[in-house]
């Protein structure tokens, strides 16, 4: 009998400790064998090859999801290829809603990309680096020829009679445009470049507002320019037209190598070309290509691809005046004695027209141009002035 009751409790207790003891845990499964070319349950790491699975090409989204649970490639893989899915935007207002990235292509020597990739390895890697080249070129020229030769010219007294070279209406339309072009270059150069430089000293949150600042001035001084522009090569195409003399002028480089300047017209054959290939074109071109960024063209700037091109024509056109406008500003101060004040004022002297633009005092000394006169010119030296 006792031995009985003893067995029994026994049993209790051992049943007891087994069902508190945690159970061993099973080994690990071994990983089961690759479907469809999958080797990782990463999804980033998925990439599905239809060779190992002849059935790959004939299974739907719905059976890969069973098959390889967690697999977004093939999805991904739609998307780069351009195919276009649903949106509730209009395509006459967003033609490029339903694609949400740019298809892939392959450029020679590279590879498989989008073409908006395309596009960023263009501005990053050719556009920035080589203008910040030729910008550092034009202000070092810039710098040798001033430390080299010094201000070309000489100084002038004045006699009592000048000549009128730039109308009232001449000098607003220029001033308008250089300080709308100023504002334009300075915020340009501050979005394109200011990571490189600003960033590192401002920091994130200040150089993030100065940017933003930028970026708002950048898209409201734009119209300014656009219309001063325009205005600029009215006004002045007459006088920038290309004559014979000014093939002698650009033969003997307008006498810098000299003590002489060569005659030239209102303006010489270097500021023609200024004003044709430093302003006009590619003036035209940046200010075509912002209206485009700003979605101001109808039926341009509503594709990506469209924004891409006309982002690299924009900073291509505006590195490319920058670059030129900057020895148009050193020739208009320090470069030429008497140039600001001409722009300052709108007169000259009879003596600095002689030295600089002799063909053009002739022409109003012999009435063709009309230009204001004013003063009497001062008697010449041993001369006898009857009273």
């Amino acid at each position: 009998m006792i031995r009985s009751l003893l067995a029994t409790a026994l049993l209790i207790i051992g049943l007891s400790v087994q069902a508190q003891t945690p159970a061993a845990p099973e080994p690990a499964a071994a990983p089961a064998a690759a479907v469809g070319g999958v080797k990782s349950a990463n999804i980033f790491e998925i990439a599905p090859d239809a060779s190992t699975d002849p059935n790959y090409a004939k299974q739907s989204n719905a059976e890969r999801g069973k098959v390889q649970p967690g697999n977004n490639a093939p999805v991904w893989r739609q998307v780069g290829a351009g195919v276009t899915g649903y949106s509730s935007l209009p395509k006459s207002e967003a033609p490029e809603a339903g694609n949400l990235i740019q298809p892939f292509v392959q450029y020679p020597g590279s590879r498989l990309t989008t073409a908006g990739e395309a596009w960023r390895q263009v501005r990053n890697n050719w556009i920035i680096p080589y203008g910040a080249a030729l910008m550092a070129i034009s202000a070092l020229a810039l710098a040798v020829l001033y430390f080299g030769k010094g201000p070309m010219g000489h100084d002038h007294p004045e006699t009592g009679r000048t000549i009128e070279r730039f109308t009232p209406f001449e000098r607003a339309a220029h001033w308008s445009n250089a300080f709308a072009f100023i504002a334009l270059a300075v915020s340009g150069l501050v979005m394109a470049y200011g990571k490189y430089f600003l960033l590192p000293v401002m920091g994130a949150t200040l150089f993030g507002w100065l940017t933003y600042a930028l970026k708002n001035i950048h898209n409201f001084t734009g119209p300014l320019f656009a219309v001063s522009l325009l205005i600029i090569i009215t006004i002045f195409v007459k006088d920038n037209i290309a004559k014979a003399s000014d093939f002698v002028w650009l033969r003997r480089a307008g006498g810098m190598l000299g003590d002489h300047e060569i005659p030239s017209h209102r303006f010489n054959a270097g500021e023609k070309g200024l004003f044709w290939w430093g302003v006009t074109i590619p003036g035209l071109l940046v200010v075509g290509s912002g209206l485009v960024l700003d979605k101001l063209i109808p039926g341009f700037g509503d594709v990506r691809s469209d924004m891409q091109i006309a982002n690299m024509i924009h900073a291509v056109g505006a590195i490319w005046m920058m670059a030129l406008i900057m020895g148009h500003i050193y020739m208009g101060t320090v470069g030429v004695r008497g140039a600001y004040k001409a722009m300052k004022t709108g007169h000259v002297s009879e003596g600095w027209a002689k030295e600089h633009h002799e063909l053009w005092l002739d022409d109003i000394k012999a009435g063709k141009i009309p230009a204001q006169r004013s003063g009497q010119a001062a008697p010449e030296s041993g001369t006898t002035v009857q009273v």
